[in-house]
Parts: C-alpha cells; sequence; structure tokens
C-alpha cells in the first residue's frame, strides 16, 4: 500500500512494458512473415527514412545494433532491392545506404498493417487517453534513446 494514497503500489515499468511489447511483438510476427522480413529486418527499413542517406555505422547507433551484427540483414534487404549500398564518396571504406522504391513501399504496408493490429489494444482506451498515452510513449521512447542508462 501507498502510505501517501493508501492505493496498492504501482507495478515497476518494464513489469508492465515488457510483457505489451512482448505482446505486441507477437503480434507482429505473422505480419512480418507474410512479407518475408525479419524483425532486424523492418527495423532497419524503418531507420532508413525516405530521403536521408546513412553509413552502416550510423545506422548501427541508430537501432542499437552491432555494426557487424546488421551485415547480414543489409545483405538480404539488398539482395530483394529494399535497399541500395553505396560507397560514400568522403569516406570509401564506409557505405551509404538508402531505401529503394520497392523498400519503402513495403516498409510502408507492413507498418500499415502493424498498426491496425495495435488497434485492438489502443482501442482500449478513450481517445483523449490513447492520445496521452501515445505522446508519453513518444517521451519516454525518445528519452530512453538518448541515456539508455538512465
Amino acid at each position: 500500500m501507498n502510505a501517501a494514497t493508501g492505493d496498492a503500489p504501482r507495478p515497476d515499468l518494464a513489469a508492465m512494458v515488457v510483457p505489451l511489447g512482448r505482446a505486441l511483438m507477437a503480434a507482429e510476427q505473422p505480419v512480418l512473415d507474410a512479407h518475408g522480413l525479419s524483425m532486424w529486418g523492418y527495423v532497419v527499413l524503418s531507420a532508413l527514412g525516405d530521403t536521408a542517406l546513412r553509413t552502416q555505422a550510423a545506422l548501427a547507433t541508430a537501432i542499437n545494433a552491432d555494426k557487424t551484427r546488421i551485415i547480414a540483414v543489409l545483405d538480404d534487404l539488398e539482395s530483394r532491392e529494399l535497399l541500395a549500398r553505396r560507397p560514400d564518396p568522403k569516406d570509401r571504406r564506409a557505405r551509404l545506404l538508402s531505401l529503394t522504391p520497392e523498400g519503402r513501399r513495403l516498409r510502408d504496408s507492413v507498418r500499415d498493417e502493424i498498426q491496425q493490429r495495435e488497434e485492438s489494444w489502443l482501442g482500449q482506451l478513450a481517445d483523449a487517453d490513447r492520445e496521452s498515452f501515445l505522446r508519453s510513449l513518444r517521451t519516454l521512447s525518445e528519452v530512453s534513446r538518448r541515456s539508455p542508462e538512465r
């Protein structure tokens, strides 16, 4: 009990978020499977965005992955013509990554299908709560990216 309010103590954030995250990932998996994408493949397609070129090292940092561990993912996506790699004119050792039109189309299609599945969770919230939840989740997600040791 919370002595100040008389309420039961709230669960730790991880105790609430981790099971939800697992359930959301499980709901995403059939969509990814239907499109022949791994979770990492979808993360890469999502992180590349529409216009920005990124080096493999910058991408790895952005998605919190070891740059050597994503090479197989990049190879797969490139072989499927979903992304393009080309030498960086400023540093011939580095490769610049960009989505192809097909990569953008696939990313957008998968994102739409995943977000449709998320409606079963979000639909449980009142509209005002839903907007507040999404805004708060975006804020906490950004904080975690800036300072993972918090």
